[in-house]
């Protein structure tokens, strides 16, 4: 059920409007089971003025969601990666336009395919080194296997680069593995979502020469208070830890990974920066709330005001959004108006994107439907956590956008 702040918070949203995101959550999806369960936390001007859980954290065992739950929230970890590589930017051990092959030297002579003939790549020479903000805004040339939509594509499939259900090889050996593989494109010349953060973890990892979790664990989770925010979900927590579905056309979801036999009980051989963490809606408002702050949480101050602004830019060149630069088949790369940055996208044209949003606003999701966006003028944090993959499913981000703008009552503009 919905925990709503009084009237007299003066928050600027309106209690009414606000018990609408549950009503439609409610209807829409948890009773004819069209998501398992869903998590909304909603923060304004610092305070929570919404939080709503609904429905089952674990279907069969007929287990309800609770504001503990511990959802796998996937690509919502890359903003967790690329601000900790940022931080080591701000501290001069590395730079945006530093080549990749600075720090990887395998990586120096790669090539972007031009055809196939079975197994063997034709390539030509790149354009220009891949830099660290391709790495950051997904203009490397790198790609997942999962999208299935090249013969590179299906070379990472060949060998569990980025596949959903492939067992892969660690951090190092990933590397390696990329270093016999060509480029979609030229570094820059497109955007296509890809293993460029997983790879901004091992560059994190070689640069302060201890594990990329660790290092994440030191100066970004534990600081932050991220108490249930890891990699896997130790003994202790198991009980609290969703299962995940998998939608099927015209059915009810079906089970796609049992909390109680996950690969998520146990540390992994791969450390995915990409893609990796586990969390709770508690847990990424302490995340999100140091971004809206301008880089700063409970007097500890985490990266300057400026580099966020940086961050949360439009980076793709010539100014262009992602359906005039993606190839990709993410489904967030169909946004109109909407550009990327280093490690969210940004809300560039309210108009184009035709949703209610503000220029400035930045945002990204995870694979199981999870989202969060951060509004800094509306002084505005959003956080929706399920467990169904594909993220394309359903349009439920965007009816949660809707519906949470619509329950304001006053703008900060």
């Amino acid at each position: 059920m919905a925990a709503l702040r009084s009237r007299s918070d003066h928050s600027g949203m309106s209690i009414d409007r606000l018990r609408r995101i549950e009503e439609f959550l409610e209807a829409r999806y948890i009773a004819p089971g069209r998501l398992p369960c869903s998590a909304v936390l909603i923060s304004r001007s610092g305070k929570t003025v919404y939080n709503s859980v609904l429905g089952k954290a674990d279907v069969e065992r007929d287990k309800r969601a609770r504001e503990n739950t511990l959802f796998r929230i996937y690509s919502m970890t890359k903003p967790l990666t690329s601000v900790m590589f940022m931080m080591l930017v701000e501290e001069g051990k590395v730079a945006l336009d530093d080549p990749v092959h600075r720090l990887i030297p395998e990586w120096k002579d790669l090539a972007v395919f031009t055809s196939a003939v079975k197994d063997s790549f034709r390539t030509r020479p790149v354009d220009r080194p891949m830099q660290m903000v391709d790495l950051l805004r997904h203009t490397s040339g790198l790609t997942y296997g999962f999208q299935e939509r090249t013969k590179v594509d299906a070379a990472y499939r060949k060998q569990g680069i980025g596949t959903f259900g492939v067992k892969p090889s660690g951090l190092e050996e990933t590397i390696g593995q990329l270093a016999g593989l060509p480029l979609e494109f030229s570094p820059g010349e497109r955007w296509n979502y890809s293993v460029a953060t997983d790879v901004l973890g091992y560059l994190i990892q070689k640069i302060e020469g201890k594990p990329f979790e660790t290092v994440l664990k030191e100066r970004l989770i534990d600081p932050l208070g991220m108490v249930d925010t890891d990699f896997f979900v130790p003994d202790s927590k198991a009980e609290r830890f969703a299962a995940c579905y998998q939608y099927t056309p015209g059915e009810r979801p079906v089970l796609q990974d049992d909390p109680t036999s996950s690969p998520y009980l146990r540390p992994p051989v791969f450390v995915s920066g990409g893609g990796g963490l586990v969390s709770t809606t508690a847990d990424y408002l302490k995340f999100c709330t140091m971004l809206i702050n301008g880089g700063e949480l409970n007097g500890k101050r985490f990266l300057s005001p400026k580099t966020l602004s940086l961050m949360t830019s439009n980076h793709l060149p010539g100014g262009k959004d992602l359906t005039e630069m993606s190839v990709s088949l993410f489904s967030e790369a169909s946004n109109a108006g909407t550009g990327f940055g280093l490690g969210f996208a940004t809300v560039m044209d309210p108009a184009k994107a035709l949703s209610p949003s503000t220029k400035g606003e930045f945002f990204w999701g995870g694979a199981a439907s999870t989202a969060f966006w951060i509004d800094p003028r509306e002084e505005l944090i959003v956080i929706f956590m399920t467990q169904l993959l594909p993220s394309s499913a359903y349009p439920i981000r965007r009816e949660l956008r809707t519906l949470v703008y619509a329950a304001m009552t006053e703008s900060y503009l």
